[in-house]
């Protein structure tokens, strides 16, 4: 049979050309990429200047990426690509604690920071107490889990998006469990904000009719001995945006009722268990 280009056989072409030596994975992959890209050019029947279009968005994309911005992770975002890579490779059983979005504003080598210390640098925004354990899927504490932490400020911005502004790691850090598995630290009721959308990203949700806002969320990034690492958010109840997050991470399990703090200079409380799944190999 020819090798030739044709409409007709245009994705077995370019698959056929795939080396015998090829990684058997990559080429699992490059396989049904290809398959899926030239189904869709076809279904749409894509004209030259979408597809440049396209190549411009992806381009310029590419050039709003720098070392506290991540376009393409936005882009990943918003069209539910990583909430659906999450929940394929997170599939874990009840009672385990439901993942989320990494999203692009963590930062690594945030201080790790006494239990019961405040996270928040800059003294703006409601205060808040979040606490809780970790446990395994048994009920039993984790001890030595690291809780590393991070949310937006009172405006809405996190620290590494107004460098000038925020102190470095505000909102910020890193709590070690003991043998109870308890957490406890102080930092401000998170609040709604939208997503940089100043770029190719937002442009394109204004495009679709979307709005780019997420509702008021903290970050937690947990990892212990032994055990699965877990990335998600606790949610505050009642926020606006719930059922319409531009990034689809909200859960129903993640939700959590902040409620007014025994101590009034606490504010807010904010209590949450998290559950680990044990690591299988």
């Amino acid at each position: 049979m020819s090798g030739y280009f044709s409409e007709a056989r245009s994705a077995e072409t370019v698959i056929d050309r795939i080396g015998a030596g090829a990684d058997p994975r990559l080429r699992r992959i490059m396989t049904s990429l290809i398959t899926h890209l030239h189904g869709f050019i076809k279904d749409v029947a894509l004209t030259e200047k979408e597809w440049e279009q396209a190549i411009g968005f992806l381009t310029e994309t590419g050039r709003m990426c720098s070392g506290t911005r991540q376009e393409f992770i936005l882009l990943s975002d918003v069209l539910g690509a990583s909430m659906l890579v999450d929940a394929i490779n997170h599939r874990w059983p009840a009672p385990a604690t439901e993942s989320t979005v990494f999203g692009p504003f963590h930062v690594d080598g945030a201080p790790v920071r006494q239990m019961g210390e405040s996270i928040s640098l800059d003294g703006k925004g409601e205060p808040c107490l979040f606490r809780g354990r970790v446990l395994d899927t048994d009920g039993n504490p984790v001890a030595g889990a690291s809780v590393d932490v991070w949310s937006d400020n009172a405006d809405g911005f996190y620290d590494v998006q107004q460098p000038d502004i925020q102190p470095p790691f505000n909102n910020r850090g890193v709590f070690v469990t003991g043998e109870d598995g308890r957490y406890a630290f102080r930092g401000v009721k998170p609040v709604s904000y939208p997503i940089p959308s100043d770029g190719p990203v937002g442009r394109m949700l204004a495009a679709l009719g979307r709005h780019p806002w997420r509702p008021a969320h903290m970050h937690f990034l947990i990892g212990a001995p032994g055990f699965e690492r877990l990335i998600t958010h606790i949610f505050v109840a009642g926020d606006s945006y719930l059922d319409s997050d531009a990034v689809f991470g909200v859960k129903d399990r993640l939700i959590v009722d902040f409620k007014p703090a025994d101590n009034p200079t606490d504010g807010w409380l904010a209590e949450y268990d998290f559950v680990l799944v044990r690591r299988t190999q």
